[in-house]
């Protein structure tokens, strides 16, 4: 039987959303993108009025390419101290989050270098598109038709993500700079990071000679695999990308949220007032970036439009690269990513992530600089109507607002949206107990531990 070549299964890794979507499974009760009634709002008693049958992947048993996958993805012999897998910093019970509290996660041939950016979730990404630029087309995810509203829903403007007088913003990709398009492609950031599992091609290639799962890469892939070293490193990638496609637990959608949305639970009254202020355009208008409705299919939402903002975070002295004051983390145009360095409108955009399990994590933002969601919270509530509670001061007395960013990339900034559409004496958007009814919601989106 003829063997697919490795572009092949790059590909299949790019269609993956398709074949999702193409997958055998229940079909909603009720387009979930279809017309709603103005009543589609959270009840007074936390119901949902308007309930939808959600469309999940569909349960299977895990291939043999993706079990081989599963022992690659927890090897820590593949990297340079042979003491970090990917799972070290991925753990499957913080929803495939960092386990630990440390802002950015800590790796090198001996375990001393910090890394640049806090470690992103390797949960639901599934459905993220490659990374392109293009006309806004946040809702092409999740449809801007309603499961459940009645109420104004968030909104972005079309001046936000330096965009264009024809609207044409960064989405998709992987990484907080989107700089990879498959998961493959994603693996290898960090393999050979020497910030991180510090390996190399060589040291790689000596693990898989050897390694227990690598007679299944050889059965799966077939001779070609055995006689080319990039093959099988092209093998044991694909390998890892099939684990977390097929494992459920990358993927659950198994929140309360989605009970909620199933009409199988209700709302806690902090839980229906967060929501409500969740999609407020004039409070928190957090569902701009973090669209929370089904798709026109049933597919769960993701919170995140998968689009980049510049939002101006304040910068995280502690991190080892900013010791140098000249080093900036410019996301989309540098310096991990070298292909939009010369894109002055994109540096500072970096990518809206996922709020699913958002309350299980100890760092925020891609620099780890906020520690609870409260510090979020507080940012997008101060940032412009009292940023002395932000940014540091100088020696001057000058607030240093927007400081982790050259002053010639500010205008990329987000000052449109609300709640940055502020100036300093307005009121704050949100007051401590509305604060507390967002988080409260937030925890709405942590899953049950996968079985």
């Amino acid at each position: 039987m003829p063997r697919r070549s490795d572009s092949g299964r790059v590909w299949f890794i790019l269609l993956l959303p398709v074949l999702w979507l193409c997958s055998p499974g229940d079909r909603p009760a009720r387009a979930a993108g279809g017309p709603a009634p103005a009543a589609c709002q959270p009840l007074s008693d936390g119901r949902n009025p308007c309930p939808v049958a959600l469309r999940r992947p569909p349960a299977a048993p895990l291939s043999a390419m993706a079990l081989a996958g599963r022992d690659i993805f927890h090897d820590p012999a593949l990297s340079g101290s042979g003491r970090l897998s990917c799972a070290s910093c991925h753990d499957r019970a913080r929803h495939y989050g960092p386990a630990g509290a440390a802002m950015v996660a800590r790796g090198g041939v001996d375990l001393s270098r910090d890394g640049l950016r806090a470690v992103p979730t390797l949960a639901y990404l599934e459905r993220r598109p490659a990374f392109s630029i293009g006309p806004d087309n946040a809702e092409s995810e999740a449809p801007p038709p309603p499961v459940a509203t009645g109420l104004p829903h968030a909104a972005k403007t079309a001046q936000n993500n330096a965009a264009t007088a024809a609207n044409m913003v960064p989405q998709g990709g992987l990484f907080w700079d989107g700089r990879a398009d498959t998961l493959q492609q994603q693996a290898t950031g960090p393999l050979f990071d020497p910030r991180e599992m510090a390996s190399s091609r060589a040291v790689v290639l000596a693990r898989l000679a050897r390694a227990p799962y690598t007679p299944t890469l050889y059965r799966l892939g077939g001779p070609a695999v055995a006689r080319s070293p990039d093959l099988l490193l092209a093998e044991a990638l694909f390998a890892v990308a099939r684990y977390q496609i097929e494992d459920p637990a990358f993927h659950p959608y198994a929140s309360p949220f989605d009970d909620w949305l199933e009409g199988k639970t209700r709302l806690s009254p902090a839980q229906r007032r967060g929501y409500l202020l969740f999609n407020d355009p004039a409070k928190g208008n957090c569902a701009a970036c973090h669209p929370d409705r089904p798709g026109a299919d049933g597919r769960p939402p993701l919170f995140t439009d998968h689009q980049f903002e510049a939002l101006g975070a304040p910068r995280n002295r502690a991190l080892a690269a900013n010791r140098d004051p000249s080093f900036h983390d410019l996301g989309l145009c540098g310096p991990p990513r070298a292909d939009m360095a010369g894109q002055s409108a994109m540096c500072g955009l970096f990518a809206t992530p996922t709020l699913r399990n958002v309350a299980t994590r100890h760092t925020f933002f891609h620099n780890g600089v906020f520690r609870t969601l409260d510090d979020v919270l507080a940012f997008y509530t101060f940032r412009d109507v009292d940023p002395g509670r932000i940014y540091p001061v100088g020696p001057d007395g000058q607030v240093r607002k927007f400081d982790d960013l050259p002053d010639r990339y500010q205008t990329n900034i987000d000052v449109a949206d609300a709640p940055f559409d502020r100036h300093p004496g307005d009121a704050p958007p949100l007051t401590p107990d509305e604060r507390r009814d967002i988080v409260a919601f937030l925890d709405m989106l942590t899953d049950r531990p996968a079985r």
